[in-house]
């Protein structure tokens, strides 16, 4: 019999890429969408891509309600739970996002731990891990970091996710059940926009590429491939040394400076790519009256390198260079128009 996985958020950046590869590893896959007529975009663009979804379906299911869940996990070994509430704008509000996410993780693992779920892989965020106060210039970030969502230089999204995930952590050891979940803690995630739905995620790439900062901010954070990411979401369902761990899903660390010199050396038709640093203390005056540029305040200054060894010890994935998911997303923003190279 094959065994069925729930992917949640499916129709999202790392969910079609977890799906892709589960159906070519042979795995039955139902994907949770809020509409099934929208949601089919992305069953034909993976079909489009060479993938057999003659294994997929989709159902409906709102992270912030009740209904459809007990259906969705029906019969499903495994579930990977990647879905999240993630606007185009980031709410004012710091725990405008909370509410959705903790409830929504909530629901996955108690509808899926009492349907018989062997294994729940929860996608977190590297932002859970990073967001302390008092960090030096270079922070290792190591699988026991939290966030301290109550810092008042953290925003909604980041907040959203340490709260999520410590939330799902409490529950399953509530329930003496801790190593039927495993959580992935991606860093950024660049890579192939294979699906066309990678718009959050190549954001950044984005605007550093369309020159929306003139100065590149002085922050380094880890990066991953999505293809990459995707590949340890897989792994850590059946790894069995992978329960009850949080596995950070990174490779090398850059400063946004790095990644606009690597853009600016293969595309120098993209003349708007900043060439300079801008200074910690003109990136805060500016913050102050721009709210995209909040979000990067809690990581000003700070070279954030991932202690993220052991999770290719556990998954047998060896992330490839940060330098080519940088390229394959540029590429793909290219692609499909979003970045014009004339």
């Amino acid at each position: 019999m094959t065994d069925q996985v729930l992917v949640t958020g499916v129709s999202g950046f790392i969910g079609s890429h977890v799906t892709e590869r589960l159906l070519a590893k042979g795995y039955a896959v139902r994907g949770t969408v809020r509409n099934k007529d929208k949601g089919q975009r992305v069953v034909d663009a993976l079909r489009a891509a060479g993938s057999d979804v003659a294994k997929l379906e989709l159902v409906e299911a709102n992270l912030s309600e009740d209904a459809g869940w007990a259906d969705a996990v029906k019969d499903c070994r495994y579930i990977q739970h990647i879905a999240s509430p993630l606007p185009h704008e980031a709410p004012k509000e710091r725990e405008a996002l909370v509410p959705e996410a903790r409830a929504g993780a909530q629901r996955v693992l108690e509808h899926g731990l009492s349907a018989g779920a062997e294994r729940i892989v929860l996608t977190s965020s590297i932002s859970a891990m990073m967001g302390q106060p008092g960090k030096q210039a270079k922070m290792i970030v190591t699988e026991n970091d939290w966030s301290d969502p109550d810092w008042r230089l953290m925003t909604s999204y980041p907040i959203s996710k340490t709260r999520a995930e410590k939330s799902a952590w409490a529950y399953v050891e509530a329930q003496g059940l801790r190593d039927k979940l495993t959580t992935v803690v991606p860093g950024i995630v660049f890579g192939p926009d294979t699906y066309g739905n990678g718009g959050a995620s190549l954001g950044l790439l984005k605007a550093i590429m369309i020159g929306h900062y003139r100065m590149s901010p002085k922050s380094g954070a880890p990066l991953i491939d999505v293809r990459d990411c995707a590949a340890i979401h897989v792994a850590a369902m059946t790894a069995k040394e992978a329960g009850g761990r949080r596995l950070i899903a990174a490779a090398q660390t850059l400063w946004f400076k790095e990644i606009a010199a690597i853009l600016s050396a293969n595309y120098p038709q993209l003349t708007k790519i900043p060439k300079s640093e801008m200074p910690n203390f003109v990136f805060k005056v500016m913050a102050v009256f721009n709210d995209p540029m909040k979000v990067l305040l809690p990581d000003l200054g700070t070279f954030h390198e991932a202690d993220a060894g052991y999770v290719s010890t556990i998954t047998q994935v060896i992330p490839r260079p940060a330098k080519e998911a940088i390229l394959a997303g540029a590429e793909s923003l290219i692609a499909s128009g979003s970045v014009r190279l004339g």
